[in-house]
């Protein structure tokens, strides 16, 4: 990593973020079918350790992977050796607000709820807005996101809860200003992040300036109709 690129929440915990997520795989199979459609190559904007992008370049679409994080990128190199999709995946460090990509692609996807890492409209409009420009005319963003209810705070907030076995979380809400502060403590490693939610009219309005047409806005990766629900899965198309 460069003296100019800023730390990552998740390079003290690129040693166990695959096994803090052992139990997400409800998203897989619906990104693995948009990459399929695409044709690709896919820009996975937040690729992490590969839980997307190298089940995707399984099924034999390319991809182009940008993180913020150096160690979950090198963590995502070595299990795309292990698997023998290597080559199908082309790993690069950098924003994603800016993402080092200059190739125009079919789809760009951001799973996992990476956009929650931007903390304003200015900076939800600029990834947008950048995205728009890699794509391909008519080209696709397709990404999830949530808004928790009160019932969803209630739940969780304040308290540490093992997510995975030895793998504590915290999450503190504030829910007048939308920001989510998330702690993850295990034996070898911790972190700290904040994440910040909008409503789904909010999304709708953004991707519309951003210059995109929204084909459909799910509840769940089974492709339901959003209902309210926490989760949102947004699939867009460039105009």
């Amino acid at each position: 990593m460069s003296e100019s690129t800023p730390a990552s929440p998740y390079d003290s915990i690129a040693s166990l973020y695959d096994r803090w997520n052992t139990s997400v795989t409800e998203d897989i199979g619906f990104y693995v079918d948009e990459a399929l459609r695409s044709g690709g190559p896919v820009l996975e904007l937040g690729v992490g350790t590969g839980r997307i992008a190298i089940p995707v370049a399984r099924a034999g679409v390319a991809v182009i992977g940008v993180d913020s994080s150096a160690p979950m990128l090198e963590r995502c190199h070595e299990r795309a050796v292990a698997a023998g999709v290597s080559e199908l995946l082309d790993l690069r460090l950098g924003d994603l607000r800016d993402p080092p990509v200059n190739e125009r692609v079919p789809l760009a996807i951001t799973p996992f709820r990476a956009f929650l890492h931007l903390l304003s409209n200015q900076e939800r409009g600029l990834a947008l807005t950048r995205i728009r420009e890699l794509l391909r005319p008519e080209g696709r963003l397709v990404f999830d996101v949530f808004s928790p209810s009160a019932a969803d705070i209630a739940e969780t907030n304040g308290r540490w809860i093992e997510r995975e076995p030895g793998i504590l979380e915290r999450a503190d809400w504030d829910a007048e200003e939308r920001r989510l502060t998330l702690r993850v403590q295990a034996p070898d490693g911790e972190t700290s992040m904040e994440l910040a939610w909008l409503s789904q009219p909010e999304w709708h309005v953004l991707l519309e300036q951003s210059g995109f047409d929204i084909e459909a806005c799910y509840g769940w990766f089974d492709r339901s109709p959003y209902d309210g629900g926490a989760d949102m899965v947004f699939l867009a198309s460039a105009r």
